[in-house]
């Protein structure tokens, strides 16, 4: 690979040709990747907000794609963080380093199969796998016809219609290039899972698939764009998801670990198993399903009134007689629908197939022997009302078993860390100043672990200088609802900062709670999350500098609004994993089984990067100024609390209101 300090000259280059400056931390980035590239070894790097870290790699990725005949692989967590790669930063780099490139360099975006417009299942060749589809209620809650011969009668008539009409002019089939979007339910008139598609082999529209020539131009590119979710599908089941590769560069590497989980986790439930029986009846004619249908319903019995939450032990005897019961079940339908050879492509067989080999599949995990290194617990799904909010399930509602590793880290040490180079990167990677925990959870640690370098490059920020926090002391510890007197702090702030409010919240709940409290008593407009979409409501915080914006999850993550708009960030509670939450419980008892402390490894190491993450919605710039205000007092009182202030940005701290009210005022009015 070409020497450092060819590449940081190549990123000098590109970030003045866009106008910009490359900066001290951007260059220490640069110069290690470089290394890692030429080593072999793996790195951490923790890039503070405002170091550009996406051009610090991508620099170094376009020079080792220039000598290698194996693409290098950029995966993100986020759609926002992707889009932003392939739409804005790769063009701008390759358009100011074409002189200094030796050839033209390919860049293509690797996603599953259900991101693309199916054009098989457009012309016919699969069934509606979505009941009651083809009918909408009206205002008077009877059924009416999606579409009649004048055109589509209902929203979602019209979402399919305008996607159809789409997939007539698009070169991508990509759901992202559809603008405005659609529905999931719309979405899916039009898609296929990968488990439901036919393969090139079968599929008589192959050539013309969407997703067959995304992935046709990936398996050409030098640099491919993709998600943890398809590295999750390359590691843990080795299918060639993705094109052979040897290197890769993780963003958001934080999100790893949950990511990978999360694509990993397999439900089941008795009207998964009434789903398959109906789909197996309607598409694979002579099939019989009267023994997968009793299955399932003795599975709901099994089930019926057993507590939501963890099942330590894993299924008692009643339980897994019954998923052994779908499993056979299951496996005699499969055995049975086979088509015969010769049989002509056939969508709706392959659909009913694959809801039944998931079946199979899943009972066999659940029914085996029992594995202390998988999770399994019960959930069940609650409801929502317009105005009212949500409602948790009790335990009469219909329950799903759940079951996923404890750790992913085996996996990924075997499935993606060996033979390859892997560069890991965020703005919270380490907590406190240790990579020792983000690189335990990924299988960097322990015996046969691979080398790897954790480096922290800092911030261009003078957080010092830029930001507050602020820990309101006085305030009782949170419980579930949120307290009077929280709501009084927090309409205290907002009435001082005059606005320019990002509220983070635990919870939908509380946001919506919230909003509905402060409306009648401050000044400032509050958007809520939930009553437009989430970039709808973005760009109207960032537009209108006096706007508040309350929201949960996607919020502590999503939103970059430098300047005046976002001047002061408010964090509810502490960002634990929710008490009840199976998975960080079995993490928590695992590490206390092996002697260590379940809390701190588990759950504050979990806040730790959360709450950083909150936090850097503060400071954008080198301009911003404002205050990161805390309403939990126990990052004040309790010992943990030194632990979770060591992750957050080194901004002055106070546990002072008037101080902080004083600070706000003076933000308020334009001046520091």
């Amino acid at each position: 690979m070409a020497e450092v300090e060819d590449v940081v000259a190549l990123l000098d280059r590109a970030v003045e040709g866009m106008g910009g400056q490359s900066r001290p931390g951007q260059h220490e980035m640069t110069k290690q990747v470089v290394e890692s590239l030429d080593s072999g070894r793996h790195l951490l790097v923790q890039a503070g907000t405002g170091t550009g870290k996406s051009l610090a790699y991508l620099v170094p990725a376009i020079a080792h794609a220039l000598e290698s005949d194996k693409p290098v692989v950029v995966s993100t967590a986020t759609l926002a963080l992707q889009a932003q790669i392939v739409g804005r930063d790769v063009p701008r780099l390759l358009e100011n380093l074409d002189d200094e490139l030796l050839r033209r360099l390919d860049v293509a975006l690797a996603k599953g199969r259900s991101n693309y417009v199916c054009k098989y299942k457009l012309g016919g060749g699969y069934p509606d796998d979505d009941e009651g589809a083809l009918f909408a209620l009206d205002d008077q809650g009877s059924a009416r016809p999606l579409t009649t011969g004048g055109g589509p009668t209902s929203a979602l008539g019209q979402e399919v219609v305008r996607v159809r009409e789409w997939a007539e002019e698009t070169e991508s089939g990509d759901r992202d290039d559809l603008v405005p979007g659609v529905s999931e339910r719309a979405w899916r008139q039009v898609s296929v899972t990968a488990m439901d598609c036919l393969g090139a082999q079968k599929c008589p529209m192959a050539e013309e698939c969407f997703s067959e020539l995304a992935r046709k131009k990936a398996g050409e590119a030098d640099i491919v764009i993709t998600n943890h979710a398809m590295l999750a599908v390359s590691a843990f089941e080795g299918l060639a998801v993705l094109p052979e590769f040897d290197t890769v560069i993780i963003d958001e590497a934080h999100e790893l670990q949950d990511r990978v989980t999360s694509s990993v986790t397999r439900p089941l439930s008795a009207a998964m198993v009434t789903a398959a029986a109906t789909a197996t009846r309607r598409n694979c004619k002579g099939v019989a399903v009267e023994a997968l249908s009793q299955a399932g319903k003795s599975l709901a019995a099994a089930l019926e009134g057993v507590a939501t939450g963890l099942l330590p032990k894993g299924l008692n005897e009643g339980q897994r007689a019954a998923v052994a019961a779908v499993r056979e079940a299951a496996r005699v339908a499969l055995s049975d629908s086979k088509p015969a050879n010769g049989d002509t492509a056939d969508g709706g067989r392959q659909m009913a197939r694959s809801q039944l080999m998931y079946l199979v599949e899943q009972c066999d995990r659940l029914d085996g022997p029992s594995d202390e290194r998988e999770v399994v617990w019960i959930s069940r799904q609650g409801s929502f009302t317009p105005g009212a909010g949500y409602t948790a399930a009790d335990d009469t509602a219909p329950a799903t078993i759940n079951v996923a590793p404890l750790s992913v880290a085996g996996k990924l040490r075997e499935g993606l860390f060996d033979g390859r180079t892997v560069i890991l990167t965020s703005a919270t990677l380490a907590i406190g100043a240790a990579f020792e925990p983000v690189a335990g959870s990924l299988g960097l640690l322990g015996e046969g672990a691979p080398a790897w370098t954790g480096v922290d490059v800092g911030s261009p920020f003078d957080y010092a200088r830029q930001g507050m926090l602020y820990v309101a002391r006085h305030l009782p510890k949170p419980s579930r609802s949120l307290a009077p007197e929280a709501l009084d702090e927090l309409a205290d702030l907002i009435d001082a900062s005059g606005g320019g409010v990002l509220a983070l919240f635990s919870s939908r709940r509380a946001a919506e709670e919230a909003t509905e409290a402060l409306r009648p008593r401050v000044a400032p407009d509050i958007l809520c999350q939930g009553e437009s979409s989430m970039s709808s409501l973005v760009q109207q915080f960032a537009d209108e500098r006096d706007t508040c914006l309350f929201g949960t999850m996607t919020l502590w993550q999503g939103v970059d609004v430098p300047g005046d708009s976002c001047r002061l960030v408010v964090i509810d509670r502490i960002p634990f994993p929710r008490p009840d939450d199976p998975l960080s419980t079995a993490r928590s008892r695992d590490v206390a089984r092996h002697g260590g402390n379940g809390f701190m490894a588990v759950s504050a190491s979990h806040a730790a990067v959360r709450l950083a993450q909150g936090a850097g919605r503060l400071i954008r710039s080198t301009a911003d100024r404002g205050v990161v205000a805390v309403l939990d007092s126990r990052l004040a009182t309790e010992r943990y609390g030194n632990f979770l202030r060591a992750s957050l940005p080194p901004m002055w701290a106070t546990t002072d209101k008037d101080v902080v009210l004083g600070s706000l005022r003076r933000l308020a009015a334009g001046s520091a």
